[in-house]
């Protein structure tokens, strides 16, 4: 099933000697539980990107489809509604709540969505899956860094939405931990078939992916796809 379709997206910043074209005509789509990682090299446009996919920003033009839902025609109120509800965000720096214990960061989206109605079991299992069961009292600043972002990812999976996207989620982990947090992406995406955009610049945790998605100067290239078989030579056919 699609769970996501970017339709001939343009993304243009500033105006005439200062105009950018930051993404040119970008189509692809993503299927339920796909593991997808997006790559170039710096300024190349993935970063992005994921904050278009995300709601974070508005395309100059196309589509964004987020479970049929094109999230560029809502308003305000609406998307950050949908946002909430669709798409969960892993980043580098972890983003977490400083006076909040690791449980109350957990449930903080579903909190905001859905006020009492909490499903406590539902994050006890997430807690537990990921190892943070015992570690649910302490503070961010309690824990190490690979605790900080499997908090994260816990919080992202939280309102179990339709995307999780990850802007460098092991950029600031050592290369043990990256390797752990690696296999809790993974792992995350098996079990509760969520689909994961994953921005990375690290060649080798891309090849770990399903597919790859490349992007040089705006414009979005593609290869290696184990849903369907399909390959394209390095830096190879545009889509």
């Amino acid at each position: 099933m699609e769970i996501l379709k970017v339709r001939q997206i343009h993304k243009i910043y500033g105006e005439k000697e200062n105009k950018v074209h930051a993404l040119k005509d970008v189509s692809f789509t993503v299927r339920q539980g796909e593991f997808i990682a997006i790559v170039g090299t710096s300024g190349s446009g993935k970063s992005t990107l994921l904050n278009l996919i995300g709601g974070l920003d508005t395309p100059t033009q196309g589509q964004i489809i987020i479970r049929g839902h094109d999230i560029v025609a809502l308003n305000r109120k609406e998307l950050t509604v949908f946002r909430r509800r669709n798409i969960g965000f892993v980043f580098q720096n972890y983003s977490l709540m400083p006076v909040l214990n690791v449980y109350d960061n957990v449930a903080l989206p579903v909190t905001f969505d859905r006020g009492k109605h909490v499903d406590h079991e539902y994050i006890r299992e997430l807690l537990k899956e990921l190892g943070l069961w015992e570690k649910r009292k302490r503070y961010p600043n309690e824990l190490s860094g690979g605790q900080q972002q499997r908090t994260a990812l816990a919080r992202a999976l939280a309102n179990k939405p339709a995307l999780i996207l990850a802007d460098e989620p092991t950029g600031n982990l050592d290369s043990a931990t990256t390797v752990e947090v690696m296999g809790l992406l993974k792992e995350s995406s098996r079990k509760y078939s969520q689909t994961i955009l994953m921005v990375t610049h690290n060649e080798a945790l891309a090849q770990a992916c399903d597919r790859i998605i490349r992007i040089e100067d705006g414009m979005l290239y593609e290869r290696s796809s184990r849903f369907t078989g399909e390959n394209t030579a390095e830096g190879g056919d545009r889509l």
